[in-house]
């Protein structure tokens, strides 16, 4: 009996024991590995508030005291942290983004499409301004550059300058018991939207398996954070990091950048996590993740946290900002005779919201005033030489901001129109002047049509233009109509073989060449000289003015400036609270609709059909003398 109860007392001492460390090193691997993820992207150059909302004062603010709440915190960023505001003008100069983000605190960011705007020399400037500074930097992270095929001298230039930065590809961050594996790249749609980065970029899931083996070969690592500008779409066949997500499953986590989304609920596939945070600082987006016993993580908390007017500005940072405001004001707007916060216009109502400008196909009233703005600063700047601008045109993928009720300043005109920078080495795209045929104005209209629904930054915005389309007819045969606007109500038909003079702005017209590539070569604009000579070099035909290269977002600030004036405060007129016809959409489903007005993308894929229809023909002939041989030859064996 005694030896009974010892064995029972034993057997009980050994399963207690056994429990408690079967419950302790449960309670370890879930309460040990708990992080949370502070993220942001697509800041764009936001260092300051924009009606009361973001701004980096904001953003320290709320970023140190979740670090007073949570011990193991790592703060990051998917790049696009400079162009869109002023700041943007001192980038290669004084590097005011990289900086900041050193001072709040972020680990690591990586580059975005706009961190090339400047050109190579513009990023090498930056990076070497950021580390002569000696302040506090983030980890710069790129780690899908194919620096064989990129373009020298200009690759080799910024190799030299990333490694003298101290750039890397991936980099390991201990928090508490925890390793954390970061990356970053650049997606295929962004680098298609930095033409003058002279870099060429591998496939990003290929790029992502060879980093993911390399980690998991020579790290132990508890997660793998991905620093993705590539983006979410809603075309889940172009949606670059959910592709992404689900051919590279070993990623922990996807920091969604270059798309702007500010998404409510993550993406999980599998167990993937794809998170994004909006654009302009206007949230801190921020997950709470509880490692899951097969090491995979689980989301315990997502939000994003609205940097509003609630929220108190840092003072270090905002007296920061204002040294750079100033360094802004003595390097760039000195030059123009204007002031950072200068009021220059009022206006009587709100233009279109920036997040949806763009995203619904039809004709709008801040698209109307900025190309309005490149007719009348091209006419001040030629003076007695002007030639009629037949045709000017913006695209919504560059226009970065809107106008609200009431003041506006200098800055507000610049955040419109704040991309680029021109062979002067001034910040800000030139416009361009050049020729093309009616032909080519039609089909830059059935661009506009057939790709911005899918593309909304492609979306253009034409002043001196007319033109129907219907929507649900065949792609690259929407429009029905175009016609030139001669003055306000009054039109004529386009002549296919005339050249017109346009004007638009650098980029825009850098991206022509892109038209026959998403057109899938049915459709081709090329950029021509007043004799009809194909332009080889844009730069040779920047419209210059007192002020050097005439600026895009000068052009704009000029206009605004135009208008009658009350109290001695340009007034933007009721015009431009209202659209004028330059889009029209015939949404009929009719059957003459449809087919009325066909171009020759309408008679190809009427061809088309017809071969088909003929193909499907011959070969049900073909089939069914096939079977009637056989049957005749089965009816001979028969009778044999």
């Amino acid at each position: 009996m005694k030896k009974r109860c010892m064995k029972m007392i034993t057997l009980l001492v050994s399963f207690t024991l056994l429990w408690g460390i079967v419950v302790k090193a449960e309670g370890d691997y879930s309460e040990g590995k708990e992080l949370t993820i502070l993220f942001t992207h697509d800041m764009h150059s936001h260092l300051m508030e924009t009606n009361a909302t973001g701004g980096f004062a904001r953003l320290k603010t709320v970023i140190d005291k979740e670090k007073e709440k949570n011990k193991d915190v790592i703060t990051v960023d998917a790049g696009d942290f400079s162009m869109g505001t002023l700041f943007q003008t001192i980038y290669n100069k004084e590097a005011p983004e990289l900086r900041l983000l050193g001072l709040l605190g972020y680990d690591a960011t990586t580059l975005g499409n706009h961190e090339f705007d400047y050109r190579a020399q513009g990023l090498i400037e930056m990076l070497k301004t950021a580390k002569i500074s000696n302040d506090p930097l983030p980890q710069l992270l790129s780690s899908n550059i194919n620096w064989e095929k990129s373009i020298e001298p200009n690759a080799l230039n910024i190799k030299n300058a990333m490694e003298d930065f101290g750039v890397k590809e991936y980099i390991i961050i201990n928090k508490g018991n925890m390793k954390i594996a970061i990356f970053g790249q650049l997606g295929k749609d962004a680098d298609a939207c930095a033409p003058m980065s002279s870099l060429v970029f591998y496939d990003i899931v290929e790029n992502s398996k060879r980093i993911v083996k390399e980690i998991k070969g020579n790290e132990d690592v508890d997660m793998i954070v991905c620093l993705s500008h590539s983006g979410t779409w809603e075309d889940k066949a172009v949606s670059e990091d959910e592709i992404l997500a689900e051919k590279v499953p070993d990623i922990d986590v996807i920091i969604s950048g270059h798309t702007h989304k500010a998404m409510q609920e993550p993406i999980v596939i599998d167990h993937t996590i794809i998170a994004s945070a909006g654009e302009y600082t206007n949230n801190l987006g921020k997950i709470n993740l509880i490692q899951n016993e097969d090491g995979r993580w689980r989301i315990n908390d997502y939000k994003l946290i609205p940097l509003n007017a609630k929220i108190s500005e840092e003072p270090m940072v905002l007296e920061k900002i204002e040294e750079y405001k100033e360094l802004v004001q003595r390097h760039y707007l000195d030059r123009f005779n204007l002031a950072f916060d200068e009021i220059i216009a009022v206006s009587p109502y709100d233009f279109t919201p920036i997040e949806i400008l763009g995203k619904v196909q039809e004709d709008d009233t801040l698209g109307n005033l900025i190309t309005d703005s490149y007719n009348y600063a091209v006419k001040e700047a030629e003076g007695e030489n002007y030639e009629t601008v037949d045709f000017a045109i913006s695209a919504s993928g560059i226009i970065r901001d809107t106008f609200t009720k009431g003041d506006l300043t200098v800055a507000n005109a610049f955040n419109v129109s704040s991309l680029g920078i021109g062979p002067d080495g001034v910040p800000g795209y030139p416009l361009i002047s050049f020729y093309l045929t009616g032909k080519e104005i039609k089909a830059a209209a059935e661009v506009d049509a057939s790709v911005s629904p899918i593309m909304d930054g492609a979306q253009i915005y034409v002043a001196g233009a007319s033109y129907t389309f219907n929507p649900n007819r065949i792609f690259f045969n929407k429009v029905t109509e175009v016609k030139q606007e001669i003055e306000e109500g009054v039109y004529e038909e386009i002549d296919d073989n005339k050249l017109y003079r346009v004007v638009a702005g650098l980029y825009s017209v850098q991206m022509l060449g892109a038209v026959k590539d998403k057109s899938f070569g049915l459709l081709s604009i090329t950029a021509k000289t007043k004799e009809g000579t194909p332009i080889l070099d844009f730069e040779d035909y920047i419209i210059k003015s007192d002020k050097g290269e005439l600026k895009e977002w000068y052009a704009l600030a000029l206009y605004l400036m135009s208008f009658e004036k009350e109290n001695g405060v340009s007034v933007i007129p009721k015009y431009y609270n209202q659209i004028h016809n330059r889009k029209i959409i015939n949404n009929s489903k009719n059957i003459i609709e449809l087919a009325k007005s066909p171009n020759k993308v309408f008679f190809m894929l009427l061809a088309f059909i017809v071969l088909v229809i003929i193909i499907n023909i011959l070969l049900i002939r073909s089939i069914r003398k096939r079977i009637y041989r056989k049957a005749k030859q089965k009816e001979y064996q028969t009778v044999a």
